[in-house]
Formats: structure tokens, sequence, C-alpha cells
């Protein structure tokens, strides 16, 4: 089975992260066919809005490290990087539903969410820095403007893990859902979406982002210095030691 799911339902583009046996972990291809999705979700006069989620115990545990560490040349045309970027640029809407693990993109995608749910097994973590790597999608500027500067400073200096009634406090999540019913809660949120007169929702949209250049700028900033720290001897030694694991 495909390890990304798309289905199109009331308006809304459902994309599922579906690699269960490893963690929902991204590959290099999984970001390429998310990508893909958004493209065609957003040139789609059908599509309103996008939803994505992962399995039910587990949203994603990261990338792929034995796989993204194969193309480590990065730029904007990195599958990871060029993802993020796309990300950035919708126009519609996204809704995410998290449960399980959300670790490093798992959590920094949330960032450019419209709408975030999770329920009580979802586990927040941000462990750039624990990989000697730095982190990414403009994490290190939008995350201190969320939470604050110390509490963003914990979160990615230290990397630990934090569960979803924090991420609700945090204002990471809008809220905490029962795990029986957060994918059919999300979805009708996103319905929701996609019912408001479209051109009015994406113009308020992009109001409420009028900083998206400066986010730009510093993913891009990110991007240069996580390809130095990739390379680096002490970010070699935790990967090795992780993929020993």
């Amino acid at each position: 089975m495909s390890t990304i799911q798309v289905k199109d339902e009331q308006g809304v583009r459902i994309i599922t992260i579906n690699r269960p046996e490893k963690r929902n972990a991204l590959s290099l291809e999984m970001y390429t066919n998310l990508t893909e999705y958004l493209i065609q979700g957003e040139s789609d006069n059908a599509i309103y809005c996008f939803l994505i989620k992962g399995q039910q115990d587990c949203f994603t545990s990261g990338n792929d490290v034995a796989d993204f560490l194969k193309n480590s040349n990065l730029d904007s045309k990195h599958p990871a990087f060029n993802f993020l970027f796309h990300l950035l640029d919708l126009k519609k809407p996204i809704v995410a539903a998290v449960t399980g693990a959300a670790v490093g993109i798992g959590t920094t995608l949330l960032l450019h969410c419209d709408l975030v749910y999770a329920d009580n097994t979802a586990k927040f973590q941000l462990p750039f820095v624990n990989l000697a790597l730095v982190p990414e999608a403009g994490a290190s500027l939008l995350l201190p403007q969320l939470v604050g500067p110390q509490k963003a400073a914990e979160l990615l200096l230290l990397g630990e893990s934090f569960d979803a009634q924090t991420a609700k406090t945090l204002n990471i999540i809008n809220d905490v859902i029962p795990s029986e019913t957060i994918f059919d809660f999300a979805l009708a949120q996103a319905i929701k979406l996609a019912k408001q007169p479209p051109l009015a929702l994406q113009a308020s949209r992009a109001l409420m982002r009028s900083n998206k250049e400066l986010v730009r700028q510093q993913m891009k900033d990110e991007l240069a210095q996580f390809s130095i720290r990739l390379k680096s001897d002490e970010a070699r030694t935790r990967f090795e030691a992780f993929l020993k694991k």
C-alpha cells in the first residue's frame, strides 16, 4: 500500500501518512508525494482545505534517517525542504490530527497549520540539537513568537518530549480530543473550513500570515545551517549512535 494515501471528501483533501512499520518515518519519496498532493489540491477547484493525519498510534516519528543521509546535499529542491517551502506557500487552509509520536518535522509542520488537534497519546518532540542539527520549517522564528523565547529555548535546545495538554497550554494545538473521535472531529472542522467562502477564507489566511517572507528567509537561513551541521563530526557521531539503536 502507498505510504502516503490521499482521499478527497466534501471539499477536503485528506492526506494520511501510512508507514506504520517504520513509525511513519518520512522517506524522501514520501516527501515528494506529500508535495505533489499539496500542489494538486491547491490547483483543484473542488478542494478547499487539507487534512493531514497519521495512524491511530503515530503521526510521524520524523525523518527516515538512513534515507535522509543518502541525499545530504541540501538545498530548497531537496524533497524534505521542498515540501516545507510548499507548505509555507499554501493558499488553502490545512488542519492536522495528531496521535502518538510527532517528532521533529511532525511538530514543526504544525506551526504552518491553521487548526491542530491531538489526542492524549500525542507526544511532541523537537530533537534537532540532540542530533547535532538546527531547527527547520521556520521553527526557530515561529516557536519563540508563539510560546515566548524562554519556553522556545527549552523546547528547542533541550529537545525533550511534551504531551498534548502542554501543547495546548502553549497554543501549539487548538484542543485535546478523545482518541476514538479525533479523526472524525478533525475532518468535521476541515469540512467547516471548506464550506466557508473560499476567496474570503484565503484572503483572511494571507492577512494572518503577513510575516510569510520573513519566515521564508528564516527557513533559508535554517537550511544553510542545517546543511553545515549535517556534515559535521558531531552530527555523524549522533547519527551513528541513533542508527545502531
